[in-house]
């Protein structure tokens, strides 16, 4: 009864599996957001000032951030906790590939989080006078609590290798 229970849990983490397919979904409405932004972008490129132009390439710099954390999340969420996947043959597979742990998986996350926060509060700070000191506030407090936040998974994660 025993060895059923636990070859049922352990077969349990095959659930994840269509969770991971969703996100390899997202990909594609991501690609389709870059698209429609990069679009949108290249119609105004000859009107706009220096200032906007920053902006739109951050706004698309953003965009593909959120693609690569995607692919990361994907690929080392599936690998740690459903299925080794079957590229050590291909030329294409990324060295990074079976070596990025639980751990490292949340240091990449946060890390992310902070740039992509990074880039809008860039972006706010450019467009200053829509934005009002209240919302500058909190944009800016939220984004040094990404980056505490981030210091301590990178020293919870050290401390934890040494133990």
């Amino acid at each position: 009864m025993e060895r059923i229970l636990e070859r049922g849990i352990f077969r349990s983490r095959w659930l994840l599996a269509p969770m991971y397919l969703g996100i390899a979904a997202l990909l594609l409405l991501v690609n389709i957001k870059f698209i429609r932004q990069f679009y949108d972008f290249a119609v105004e490129i000859m009107h706009c000032t220096p200032k906007e132009f920053i902006i739109g390439v951050l706004a698309l710099i953003d965009v593909v951030m959120l693609a690569n954390l995607l692919v990361i999340f994907l690929f080392a969420g599936y690998e740690n906790f459903v299925s080794k996947l079957s590229t050590e043959t291909s030329e294409d597979r990324p060295n990074w590939m079976g070596h990025v742990g639980f751990g490292d998986l949340k240091i990449k996350l946060i890390s992310s989080i902070v740039a992509m926060s990074a880039i809008e509060l860039l972006k706010a700070f450019m467009e200053v006078s829509v934005y009002s000191d209240r919302e500058l506030g909190w944009m800016l407090g939220l984004h040094c609590v990404f980056v505490v936040s981030g210091v301590l998974f990178a020293m919870m994660d050290k401390i934890t290798k040494k133990a």
